[in-house]
């Protein structure tokens, strides 16, 4: 009777120690985030994933600041264009509309006579 309660001690033990490994081990690994396994059934179960729902709206955040940021560039790259385009010269502008031929000083505007001052009445 002794000599079989020794022997189901020993398999108890090694039962309980067998599955403190396996507990230990799945602990260790959902900590460290790698998948847990299942020995019995062959599983493998994903740890939950508590900063998915943020990693998603990073993500979302991020392809929407590429997104502006592709459209900025476009714009830029349309103003570069514009400036650096040879026919388009402001100070050319300028002074073709000094330059008119046939308009005398009279006709570009109000004259101003600085010699007439205004009278108190």
């Amino acid at each position: 009777m002794e000599d079989q309660t020794f022997k189901l001690a020993i398999v108890l033990s090694i039962a309980l120690v067998m599955t403190a490994g396996w507990l230990l081990n799945n602990w260790i690994r959902a900590r460290h985030g790698y998948p847990l396994s299942d020995d019995f059934t062959g599983k493998t179960v994903a740890p939950i994933d508590k900063a998915s729902a943020e990693n998603d709206q990073l993500r979302a955040e991020n392809r929407e600041l590429h997104d502006k940021l592709d459209a900025m560039q476009d714009r830029m790259i349309v103003l570069e264009k514009i400036v650096t385009d040879r026919g388009y010269s402001l100070a050319d502008e300028i002074e073709a509309l000094r330059d008119v031929p046939g308009r005398g000083e009279s006709e570009s505007g109000v004259p101003l006579n600085l010699s007439t001052k205004e009278t108190n009445s």
